[in-house]
């Protein structure tokens, strides 16, 4: 599945630009708006956006085609929309806010070896 490869391949450049906390959540069962959701958050503003940029090189050169892309590193989040795989950056005081671990609590949380 496709998916699977463009979320390891995100799960990597988050990595690669060393974010925090990554967490992949497999929501292919309870939402029509993908099949994971991939969340990371970074210390600062230039690290968010660093992560971001990877992320969109990373998935540009895998032929993976960004449907949208909404928030900045200023305002402490990005959102970056695949259509299968949805990838949220964040700083980690934007990601205690928002919460998203909770809101998709019922997707399934899984590691990037389990994909």
């Amino acid at each position: 599945m496709i998916a699977k490869e463009y979320a390891k391949i995100a799960y990597k450049a988050l990595e690669d630009k060393k974010g925090s906390r990554i967490r992949i959540i497999d929501i292919h069962d309870i939402s029509v708006m993908g099949d994971y959701l991939i969340i990371a958050d970074g210390s600062n503003y230039n690290q968010v956006q660093a992560m971001c940029d990877n992320v969109e090189e990373q998935l540009h050169l895998a032929g993976a085609s960004l449907k949208n892309r909404e928030g900045n590193s200023n305002g402490g989040w990005i959102l970056l929309d695949y259509c299968d795989i949805i990838v949220h950056i964040f700083t980690e005081d934007a990601r205690s806010f928002y919460d998203l671990e909770h809101i998709w609590r019922d997707g399934i949380f899984c590691s990037v070896e389990d994909l």
